[in-house]
């Protein structure tokens, strides 16, 4: 193993939307010089970041768990006014409230998005139209949008590069040390290179599904996290559906939302889209196992059980799915919540792990990075002290 002479104020393991914007925030606003931003992938948000929903949430996707939907209720303005060139707008989104099985009536979904203070209001008989009456109580139109991701990737990387942040793609962090003075070493080491040490004052672990897949002194997450592999199904909506995003509450549960990146729209169930699930263990990487998974679309079973209580769909026309993994704090696997992780690791002074479930959750990161007193000690005290 190689140690590296040049020492950096901090260091972010995970390009994704977390990983850049922290490393942006870092060199920005806290006066960061030397921020290092390492990423596995060839490129900028190619992971979870990526093959989502790409939803920006309004909460009325939480109506088990108030917290997480104010706090989206809240981010969903900041969010458009911060990134207007990646957010779509142009379509209707309709959530509708299922017959049977459902965990919310239509009346209590009514409430609670006013207790929120999100826009609901009655469908038109048309679009009410769409749906088996049988099946489905009512219909509201809301305000909720997408995002394109490929935008939002071009938009860190101009970013990253005007605020002088290191980009090291096709890297891995393989082990986490703790250094003298309360500094951090990374062991890290591209495809086919030597594994190098590299010294930072703060390391931050924005690695999503792989937080806890670290040797050295890292001592693991203490929220314990759940995996899925998921398929987020991707296909062209017939004419009566375009310009439709589609969300059925809360038990049948399925979403059709438009996918920018692809042009594209999005179909997942809450019975088709999770593959497989497993509770974490930092002896078996999620993405290995991704890698490893057999996968075997099962968009014609989402299709056929979306056609009973939207007929129209059954016109859809596949055209590909994406295959990920979701992780989750197991805590919230009850009541669908989705608050930020940000842990300390006491072991290793200056290292912290950052997990968010949705997109805007990043105003809820950078509130908890700006209460965070960061004492940078000089360059060139660290240079050299890599175990």
């Amino acid at each position: 193993m190689q140690s590296s002479s040049t020492a950096y104020d901090a260091i972010v393991v995970g390009a994704g939307f977390y990983g850049a914007a922290i490393a942006i925030y870092l060199a920005r606003q806290r006066g960061m010089s030397r921020v290092l931003l390492v990423e596995r992938e060839g490129a900028l948000m190619q992971r979870a970041s990526y093959t989502n929903q790409a939803r920006v949430h309004n909460g009325y996707h939480y109506p088990r768990s108030f917290t997480t939907a104010y706090r989206s209720r809240i981010n969903l303005p900041r969010f458009v006014q911060d990134w207007p060139q990646v957010v779509r707008q142009d379509f209707t989104k309709l959530y509708a409230i299922a017959r049977r099985n459902s965990k919310v009536t239509a009346r209590q979904f009514e409430r609670f998005c006013r207790d929120i203070g999100a826009r609901i209001d009655k469908a038109s008989p048309a679009l009410h139209g769409l749906f088996e009456p049988r099946l489905i109580e009512d219909v509201f139109t809301v305000e909720e949008y997408v995002f394109d991701t490929t935008l939002l990737a071009a938009w860190a990387k101009k970013e990253l590069s005007e605020s002088g942040v290191e980009i090291r793609l096709e890297t891995s962090v393989k082990r986490i040390l703790a250094g003298p003075d309360r500094s951090v070493t990374a062991c890290m080491a591209a495809k086919a290179s030597t594994e190098e040490a590299i010294t930072c004052r703060y390391l931050f672990n924005c690695t999503y599904a792989a937080l806890n897949q670290f040797g050295g002194d890292f001592p693991g997450t203490r929220s314990p996290l759940k995996h899925e592999i998921t398929e987020m199904a991707l296909v062209q909506l017939p004419a009566a559906l375009k310009g439709l995003g589609v969300t059925v509450m809360d038990g049948p549960f399925f979403s059709v939302m438009p996918f920018p990146a692809r042009r594209l729209h999005t179909l997942s169930h809450v019975r088709y889209t999770p593959h497989l699930h497993w509770n974490d263990e930092s002896n078996l990487n999620p993405y290995d196992r991704l890698d490893a998974y057999d996968r075997q679309t099962r968009v014609d079973r989402m299709l056929r059980d979306v056609a009973r209580y939207m007929p129209a769909i059954a016109q859809a026309r596949y055209a590909d799915s994406l295959f990920e993994v979701k992780t989750i704090l197991t805590k919230n696997e009850g009541d669908d919540g989705r608050p930020i992780l940000f842990e300390k690791h006491e072991n290793i002074p200056g290292c912290y792990s950052v997990l968010g479930g949705k997109i805007d959750n990043i105003y809820d990161v950078i509130e908890k990075l700006d209460s965070e007193c960061f004492d940078l000690l000089p360059i060139a005290a660290m240079a050299g002290q890599s175990t």
